[in-house]
């Protein structure tokens, strides 16, 4: 890989949803070519418990589920 390389990092919880879109087209070309460096970060490896929580209710309650911003911000820095 070259040294000016462009380096993306994506926070996600489920990075093997990007295999088959990064092995095709331009965007796996540039990949193999190593033009592009993309590196995957999942959340559930910043949790503290035995389950690796990462949502959470939302405050106030109500449907739907919100991410923790502990394991997010644990996974950004």
């Amino acid at each position: 890989m070259s040294t000016d390389a462009l380096r993306v990092t994506v926070v996600t919880l489920f990075p093997d949803a990007f295999e088959s879109f990064l092995g095709a087209g331009i965007l796996g070309k540039a990949v193999d070519q190593g033009l592009v460096k993309i590196d995957f970060v999942n959340p559930r490896e910043f949790t503290s418990d035995k389950h690796r929580t990462v949502d959470d209710s939302p405050y106030g309650g109500g449907p739907g589920m919100l991410m923790k911003p502990e394991p997010v911000v644990a996974a950004i820095e």
